[in-house]
């Protein structure tokens, strides 16, 4: 060899941004592209969403169905403060 040292892409690359809890120094791994993070510390990880995780049993707590008993419950709400504001009529 010439002595000249060959500069590798992922010498360049931004450096990953976890942190240990032991020793308080960052990790020294490339983060992955579009990451803060490098492979190791959760860049690309993740279950996948709904049916298609392994241990989806039911919507019960979706987005979705606790955005739907939300609204259903301030209704509910509304309707009783409307049924409670109506003055009651005496019976002779």
């Amino acid at each position: 060899m010439n002595g000249s040292k060959r500069a590798y892409s992922f010498q360049e690359a931004r450096r990953c941004a976890a942190t240990s809890k032991r020793t308080k120094k960052r990790c020294k791994a490339p983060a992955v592209r579009g990451w803060k993070v490098c492979r190791f510390h959760g860049a690309g990880g993740g279950a996948p969403k709904g049916e298609a995780n392994g241990s989806y049993k039911h919507g019960l707590y979706t987005r979705e169905a606790l955005a739907e008993r939300r609204l259903l419950s301030d209704l509910l709400r509304q309707s009783r403060n409307t049924i409670a504001a109506i003055p009651k009529q005496e019976e002779e």
